[in-house]
């Protein structure tokens, strides 16, 4: 018997990569009456069934494959060929420790992930990779072997190799296919080992230009009219993943120019950016994101960057430096534009001191993009077109999942936006304290994040679910 060309990404989510090892079970249908799968010829499978039945409350039958075709197919919908031995577990004691990590970052390199995880559980150790905002499993490691691959991320990241108690932060230097970049190294002490999350902090030269991040042709030209403000005060929002360093930094770039005293406080650098005075966040001896605003002042700066607005001392102090002749420029977690008002009134600010300096607000979210080798046409129901205004006639996309996307069915993000320039009358909403702005801000044409969502689903470049999550503040 033959296996489904293709089986829908759904379905094969039922089991992670290590379940779907450890039963040796590969769903493929999956109905009302239960769940249909894929085994392996020869094997008994009545007791797995039953814990399965248990566990997750779903009836099971098996489908036998020939032993080499069900190879395949783990190999194909949860990559445990032969790289983790499916689902056995990788044994790094065979290989080169040194081998492994550079391996490692360079795949995650290589297929664009921001973070790897690498987690100890009882009986096994797994790796995961954080592929367009979400986890995905990677490879299963032998318990035996972790502690030494542990070590060897230790030393590589200049980390106390014999403290296994207290969390510890390093850094590696990475340098591949001639660019250099660095691998902020996070160790976190659990009850079964040592938990790592290695972060690449890389940037594409590309996704450094403002007209390369998706503002829309008006909010494009709303966006770069208040970044060229000699003074004032530019908001960008959103939560922590959103992409708002990534947006400052291109607006650092535009702005950086030799007539410019560029300064900025962060925490951390992510990009090194030349021509410009970059300074690392160290609270622990003092160098707060305030402290650094006052001595700036000092500095004759032209633009400055602040890396958050977390408390009322740096709402201050950015308030105050924007109303001596800077541009200053930073990030607040708000879920809108407007917000960004509100929150920096609820810190103690005078509204009439925001209405005198804020010059725009930005909120942004990344929404996932529907891979273009398997995304298919579908019809939406009357009820998801009623919640979010679709017309059902229409034919919108759905993600599959394909070897190309490792069969999640997206493949890359795009950031969405909301862009707030402010002028006389929203500038006396702010003064008076206004929250509710949605009318006013519908006069202007200001899209927001929700419609700037719903038009890449109508293009068919993301998914219902995607939109759903923007329009009902999940994301």
């Amino acid at each position: 018997m033959k296996m489904d060309e293709h089986i829908p990404t759904e379905v094969i989510q039922t089991f992670s990569a290590s379940e779907a090892a450890t039963y040796r079970l590969i769903p493929y249908r999956k109905d009302t009456e239960g769940i249909q799968c894929y085994g392996e010829e020869g094997r008994d499978y009545e007791a797995t069934r039953n814990e399965i039945e248990v566990i997750y409350g779903i009836a099971v039958s098996v489908c036998a494959l020939a032993k080499e075709e069900f190879d395949k197919g783990m190999n194909l919908y949860y990559r445990q060929g032969a790289t983790s031995h499916a689902g056995s577990g990788i044994n790094i004691s065979q290989i080169n420790n040194s081998d492994f990590v550079n391996s490692l970052i360079e795949e995650a390199d290589g297929i664009h992930s921001s973070d790897i995880h690498l987690e100890p559980y009882e009986k096994k150790c797994r790796v995961r990779m954080r592929i367009d905002g979400k986890l995905i499993e990677r490879y299963i490691i032998n318990k035996v072997d972790y502690p030494a691959l542990v070590n060897r991320i230790k030393i590589v990241a200049n980390l106390d190799i014999s403290e296994k108690r207290l969390p510890q932060d390093g850094r590696i230097l990475f340098e591949r296919n001639g660019r250099k970049f660095d691998v902020r190294v996070s160790i976190l002490p659990t009850i079964y080992g040592e938990k790592i999350v290695m972060r690449l902090l890389t940037r594409e030269q590309n996704l450094l230009e403002i007209a390369n991040l998706g503002f829309s042709d008006r909010q494009y030209q709303d966006y770069m009219l208040s970044v060229q403000s000699p003074n004032g005060l530019v908001l960008i929002s959103g939560p922590t993943g959103s992409g708002k360093s990534t947006t400052l930094y291109a607006t650092l770039r535009y702005l950086n120019r030799e007539d410019n005293n560029i300064l900025t406080i962060e925490d951390p650098v992510e990009y090194t950016l030349p021509g410009i005075n970059q300074v690392q966040l160290k609270e622990e001896i003092g160098l707060t994101f305030g402290n650094a605003l006052r001595t700036f002042l000092r500095q004759d700066p032209d633009i400055i960057m602040l890396g958050e607005i977390r408390d009322a001392d740096t709402a201050q102090m950015a308030i105050r430096s924007s109303l001596t002749g800077h541009l200053l420029l930073s990030t607040i977690h708000t879920n809108s534009a407007w917000g960004s008002v509100t929150r920096l009134i609820d810190m103690g600010m005078q509204p009439y001191l925001i209405a005198d300096t804020l010059v725009a607000c930005v909120a942004q979210r990344l929404v996932r993009l529907l891979c273009p080798h398997c995304k298919q046409p579908a019809k939406l129901d009357e009820k998801s077109c009623q919640t979010l205004g679709l017309n059902p006639q229409a034919t919108y996309y759905k993600p599959v999942g394909c070897d190309h996307c490792y069969y999640t069915g997206y493949s890359g993000r795009k950031a969405i936006y909301e862009v707030i320039r402010m002028d006389d009358v929203l500038a006396e909403a702010a003064r008076r304290g206004e929250t509710d702005m949605e009318a006013q801000l519908a006069e202007r044409n200001i899209s927001t994040l929700k419609e700037s969502a719903l038009q890449l689903l109508k293009r068919g470049e993301t998914s219902y679910e995607e939109v759903f999550l923007v329009a009902n503040g999940l994301m």
